[in-house]
């Protein structure tokens, strides 16, 4: 059976990388020049590859710290002694931007290798199911499109998800090494470093509460009432954190970790904040309805699993039951949207991004729109919560702070800033059945089609440029 997965994996590996390889060419032949934030990123990473590292060789509107450019110089500069090719070549846009689909294809692997460790591999059918959820996220459409251009996408997602293996393996200072080179892609990425952290605490104290249960089970007679969980939760916190032993095994463990915050602390008090470069664009805010676009963007890419009439029929069921619980939950929902809505310069002006037509086509046209939707969202959080019930309620509850952390402060709604906390979502729901992976992976390839016909050849002008602009994330 192993051997018969090999064969699948291979298969769709080399099938994906040859498509890949197409796209790329299409790419290449339609795109002479820089486009979008290429036009910062490309420049930045010839100056590297000529050898001129200066501060005053910076562009000063790059917001991201030198990983893609560095790791970029280390993959392209050998090609000019291996193969004697010249530093015009190695240098070009083609060939760095070649760097992202390598990128891609090392996250394929990645992805795999993470499916094999998260999830279990008891059942025979788990092998294709495996394979085929592997190749559904590797051509995820808002990361499959950034992989043909010169953006720090894929490489993001090959450190943090490479950091985030190697913790589940148990080294951790190789994972905290990862995390900080994905720091070193972007600066968010330190929180996907403490996500590491997180699992390795929600381990232990999984472990912990069961032990916990098991001996209250004899002992003391069920707390009654609403919140009955959520109290012996929090008195199994606040005991488990009295323990000297607990927190010494805990700094034990996280130690690199720990040594990597310090250091993010560090350049945040030196660099007088977390963007570098133009922060004119990128002030941070806590901009709530974030998470509800967020839970809406899991829910419409996750449908095959999230979306089905049993689930919607559960979900009224428990409305019902805890109607005063959704009451509080929906009102609070709509205060966050009232006060808490934010619309990006970028977001009203650019009209080379899906997100403007979103926004102006649904959240423009009329006030009403934002609030009828809060149901909506309280759904897709409900969904995406309830398919995560496999793990446990430490894990959720390190996943869902790291994704508000990473997600909540951004002002621009922009459909990137979802990918990674997408990934470690769907990377940790249950293998679902076959037949709705390759509902899914239809779904996906189909999306992937249209953005790329979309983006290829239904080119567009603005009345004061000549320049050929594109629709795209």
């Amino acid at each position: 059976m192993a051997q018969l997965e090999g064969y699948y994996f291979s298969a769709a590996l080399s099938c994906t990388f040859l498509v890949s390889c197409l796209l790329f060419s299409a790419f290449s032949r339609a795109l002479r020049e820089p486009y979008m934030d290429e036009i910062f990123h490309l420049p930045q990473a010839q100056r590297y590859c000529e050898g001129h590292f200066s501060l005053s060789q910076w562009d000063p509107m790059i917001t991201t710290l030198p990983g893609l450019y560095l790791v970029s110089v280390g993959v392209v500069k050998p090609a000019i002694w291996i193969f004697g090719w010249s530093e015009h070549v190695v240098c070009s846009i083609g060939m760095l931007r070649f760097v992202n689909l390598l990128f891609s294809v090392g996250n394929f692997y990645l992805l795999y290798l993470l499916f094999r460790k998260v999830q279990p591999r008891n059942k025979a059918a788990s092998s294709i199911q495996r394979v085929l959820s592997t190749l559904t996220l590797a051509v995820f459409p808002t990361l499959y499109f950034f992989n043909f251009l010169y953006y720090t996408e894929a490489g993001s997602m090959f450190f943090t998800l490479f950091a985030y293996l190697m913790c589940l393996y148990g080294n951790h200072k190789t994972s905290a090494f990862l995390g900080f080179c994905g720091f070193m892609f972007r600066q968010t990425n330190i929180i996907w470093a403490v996500f590491c952290a997180g699992n390795v605490i929600a381990q232990k104290l999984t472990e912990a509460w069961k032990t916990e249960l098991q001996k209250k089970e004899d002992r003391l007679p069920p707390i009654k009432g609403p919140f009955a969980e959520f109290r012996k939760i929090l008195q199994f916190l606040l005991a488990y954190s009295m323990s000297f032993k607990n927190l010494s095994m805990l700094l034990l463990l996280t130690w690199p970790y720990i040594l990597l915050g310090f250091l993010f602390c560090a350049f945040v008090v030196v660099n007088g904040g977390i963007v570098i470069g133009d922060r004119s664009s990128h002030e941070a805010c806590l901009h709530f309805p974030q998470l509800f676009y967020f839970f809406s963007f899991t829910l419409f890419f996750s449908f095959p699993h999230l979306l089905s009439p049993s689930k919607i029929k559960t979900f009224l069921s428990l409305v019902w039951k805890r109607r005063i619980l959704f009451f509080v939950v929906t009102l609070v929902s709509v205060f966050l949207v009232w006060k808490f809505t934010y619309a990006h310069k970028y977001l009203l002006a650019d009209n080379r991004h899906y997100t403007f037509y979103v926004w102006k086509r649904v959240f423009q046209r009329y006030e009403t729109v934002k609030y009828l939707l809060v149901p909506a969202y309280i759904f897709a959080g409900w969904s995406i919560a309830d398919s995560l019930k496999s793990k446990s309620i430490f894990w959720n509850l390190m996943f869902f702070i790291c994704s508000f952390i990473v997600i909540v402060p951004q002002k621009l709604l922009e459909f990137r800033y979802f990918i990674l906390p997408y990934v470690i979502y769907r990377l940790n729901i249950p293998l679902p059945p076959t037949s709705r992976l390759i509902c899914e992976l239809s779904c996906y390839a189909v999306v992937n089609f249209i953005t790329f016909f979309i983006f290829l050849n239904k080119t567009f002008q603005w009345p004061n440029s000549q320049d050929i602009q594109r629709f795209m994330w």
